[in-house]
């Protein structure tokens, strides 16, 4: 996996059957179990349990959305990766 661009963070969104997304994110909203988190680049490590709801990926290409159900959310090393036990992508 490559370094992002600055001012960018790298994303990876999976489930147990496949990869939804891999790429650059200058943003990314997440349903943790007890809210909405967000997470910009340099946040610090965190890990969370993933809620129920719309996952929110901004890039400078745009917006990506995808509807999670369970599992994890973990940011370390500039990197945020998003562990669904269901996950699909959304219709802009």
């Amino acid at each position: 996996m490559s370094e992002p661009p600055r001012g960018e963070m790298r994303v990876l969104v999976v489930t147990p059957e496949r990869a939804l997304f891999e790429g650059p994110a200058s943003a990314v909203v997440a349903p943790a179990f007890d809210g909405l988190v967000g997470i910009l680049p340099r946040h610090a490590p965190f890990l969370t349990l993933l809620g129920t709801g719309s996952l929110t990926i901004r890039s400078g290409a745009g917006e990506q959305r995808f509807s999670v159900s369970g599992g994890v959310v973990q940011v370390a090393n500039n990197l945020v990766r998003v562990v669904a036990a269901e996950a699909k992508p959304l219709a802009p």
